[in-house]
């Protein structure tokens, strides 16, 4: 049953709120609300406060209550209204950031004697092959802080040496000693058998530190990649517990108007229990309680990126498509991802040069936004990016920046009509571009040895910015054996609609959909996002050994007991038969799925659980990798679960229009297209609905994005008034 908001409205009246979901992505530049109320969704975005991006949030709060008709209850507004059922969902960067620009936490790693070293040994396979004088950046943990204990348990899970626990003690007085804030446990074979590192954690727990153990977080055979990615969520807890204890108790001050006394302490039942909860997005597309990702904070390091393919999968197949290339371009960077019906997982993502052995999904990023700084280099070469101008100080546009950006090459080459943003809210200086890609236009020319004019300059920021995000969408396409030809291309981002018909024309892509409020997409995926846990468990089982009876009870039993745990977590995330009052419906389902290879290779491949599925996985091994040999012998690696709890969904409305019809521009704007200046009409986006048609060269402009419509192109909206181009 929905649960209700009593407030105040404007006029002094209480008023009863039912539903208020609030899904909330910080990117780099600007940060993005939706909102969802009485079976409506609206949308805005507020610049992003890099050095406490609580703050952009907390403001967005307060402004979708008051748009809503909810206020604050605090007592010194005044108010006496009640809260209840509200939830925030939350998709965020602090993880990522923390883990790119080296800030986490001070960790100390505690493993097996002898293996001190595998987060720095690492694999042999070198991401520059030929380059002899390759620098490779310092593991997370030093060597000081590395503790080998004498402990052994056997890959069958039996004991094969005892924990030293004399040793243990010494070890948890030289973590006091080091001031570590954070520990890391990862011992050899502890997914067999966890019983030594629980012994570690009775002990380790006196410290008062925060403890990450590997049978925990990542229960899988591969020294290298459990230990890397108990390292990173280690690395990260004090930094992701400390920003999300403050902002739960900003929540909490702005919503019932009562601060907290247990500091940055989280708690999803307080929240809960004073009527709204927090949640936030992970890398896998579903989100889980603020409790939780403070706990795991390794799986929401793609947190944003994973909302923004959720939400792109929900509207192309409202469309009736199936197949998608997500081209998501904000004002940091672009994240592409390849979906045939569904988001792609994988345990092999490398995030900052380290592997995050966690399901993800399947994202390639690159350092290609709006806000991408443009500059020579030494050689005289035109580059753009990785380093972003983000949102202080912004591009030189802004009024505050002093370097060249993509946002300014764009407004000089008169693609955003109006010299402003937000839907006018945030003027545009077009003088203040134009000199400083002027000075660009100057460096060009005195390495070229000819005149090059600013336009010239924008045309080649644009250029070579397209040729950067060209590579993300072959790399999770052709790269893979994807044929973009096959595939439609969904357009999401502030800035991704200026670009994305130049990139489709590059791929050979034959459409490409632009959904309504593509710069908030992201934000809508964080509340489409259901409540999901992975889990998984090696087993390591051939084939040829056992018959299709005991492999079957064999397998059984492990679902059986993945299962059970995930009833229990997911009751603590309020589903289930828990008698809690949360605003959701209490539905779990559950999806089965092994990894499988041919019996000496490397990596293995993830397919649904079923009687088919050794059918299935050579299929699917042709597919990915060309061939295919069903006289080899295979096996079974691990078993792995997906429970999710299905949250209420905010309503995407279909509108209907009797036939097809010409719009009116609202104006004609001059635009340098190849080269050439043309007289361009303007659309208003608001005014296009259902049976829309026209052909470019077109703009058309929207309070969270513009999009270019070259002259080759013809553009219809459809009935979920997405823009479909072709």
């Amino acid at each position: 049953m929905a649960k209700t908001v009593k407030a105040h409205t404007d006029s002094g009246r209480n008023r009863t709120i039912r539903n208020l979901r609030i899904g909330i992505d910080t990117g780099g530049t600007f940060t993005d609300f939706v909102v969802a109320h009485d079976g409506k969704v609206f949308s805005f975005k507020l610049p992003s406060t890099p050095a406490n991006p609580a703050d952009a949030i907390l403001e967005g709060v307060a402004r979708a209550f008051s748009d809503t008709g909810a206020q604050s209850t605090s007592p010194r507004k005044g108010n006496n209204g009640e809260v209840s059922g509200v939830e925030l969902v939350h998709g965020t960067t602090v993880a990522t950031n923390a883990l790119l620009q080296r800030k986490g936490a001070r960790t100390a790693l505690v493993t097996t004697e002898g293996f001190e070293d595998v987060i720095e040994i690492g694999r042999q396979a070198r991401p520059e092959i030929y380059n002899l004088l390759v620098k490779r950046n310092p593991p997370l943990v030093p060597r000081e802080l590395r503790f080998g204990i004498a402990e052994r348990i056997a890959p069958d899970g039996s004991v094969s040496k005892k924990l030293d626990g004399g040793s243990l003690e010494t070890i948890a007085e030289q973590l006091v000693e080091a001031r570590v804030e954070s520990i890391a446990v990862c011992l050899l074979f502890s997914f067999a058998n966890p019983a030594h590192e629980l012994e570690i954690e009775r002990v380790l727990a006196r410290t008062g530190l925060p403890l990450s153990l590997s049978h925990q977080i990542l229960p899988e055979f591969r020294e290298y990649e459990r230990t890397s990615t108990v390292v990173i969520n280690a690395y990260l807890i004090p930094l992701m517990s400390k920003y999300l204890g403050a902002l739960q108790e900003g929540l909490e001050a702005r919503i019932d108007g009562t601060s907290s006394d247990a500091g940055n302490e989280i708690s999803s039942r307080k929240s809960a229990d004073k009527g709204w909860t927090l949640r936030v997005m992970q890398s896998n597309g579903g989100s889980v309680s603020a409790s939780t990702a403070a706990a795991e904070p390794v799986r929401a390091i793609l947190s944003g990126p994973a909302g923004g393919v959720v939400g792109a999968l929900r509207v192309s197949a409202l469309a009736g498509i199936d197949n998608i290339i997500t081209f998501d371009m904000g004002g940091t960077s672009t994240d592409a991802a390849l979906c045939r019906g569904n988001a792609s997982t994988t345990n092999e993502a490398t995030v900052a040069g380290l592997p995050v052995a966690v399901p993800v999904i399947d994202i390639h990023t690159v350092g290609a936004g709006g806000g991408s700084i443009a500059r020579v280099d030494e050689a005289g070469a035109l580059r753009v990016g990785p380093e972003s101008a983000g949102a202080d100080p912004g591009p030189a546009c802004y009024g505050k920046g002093e370097e060249v950006t993509v946002t300014d090459a764009n407004l000089v080459l008169g693609r955003l009509p109006g010299a402003s943003l937000l839907g006018g809210e945030m003027k545009l200086d077009l003088e203040r571009a134009r000199r400083y890609l002027s000075e660009l236009a100057q460096k060009m020319s005195s390495f070229s040895h000819k005149k090059i004019s600013a336009e010239q300059a924008a045309l080649g920021v644009v250029a070579v910015a397209n040729a950067n995000m060209e590579r993300a969408l072959r790399a999770v396409s052709i790269e893979r054996g994807q044929d973009p030809r096959l595939f439609t291309l969904v357009s999401f981002g502030g800035a991704g609609g200026l670009h994305v018909c130049e990139l489709a024309a590059a791929l050979r892509a034959p459409r490409v959909l632009v959904p309504a409020s593509p710069g908030t997409l992201s934000a809508l995926g964080v509340l489409l996002g259901d409540v999901v846990k992975d889990y998984s468990r090696t087993v390591m089982i051939k084939l040829r050994r056992l018959n299709a009876s005991d492999l079957e009870h064999t397998l059984e039993k492990e679902f059986a007991a993945l299962e059970s745990e995930a009833t229990r977590e997911l009751a603590m995330e309020g589903f289930g038969n828990t008698g809690g009052n949360r605003a959701i419906d209490n539905q779990t389902r559950s999806a089965r799925s092994i990894a499988m290879r041919y019996v000496g290779q490397s990596f293995e491949i993830t397919i649904p659980w079923g009687r088919r599925f050794a059918a299935a996985f050579h299929e699917a091994h042709r597919e990915r990798f060309g061939y295919a040999d069903e006289a080899r012998p295979a096996e079974i690696v691990s078993v792995k679960l997906r429970a999710t709890g299905i949250t209420q969904k905010p309503m995407i409305r279909r509108v209907r229009s009797a036939e097809r019809y010409k719009p009116r521009p609202e104006f004609l704007a001059q635009v340098t297209l190849s080269g050439k200046k043309v007289s361009c009409p303007v659309f208003a986006r608001d005014q296009l609905t259902t049976g829309a048609a026209f052909k470019g060269p077109a703009i058309i402009t929207e309070y969270s994005s513009t999009t270019l419509i070259p002259d080759t192109l013809t553009v219809k909206v459809d009935p979920w008034l997405n823009l479909v181009i072709e």
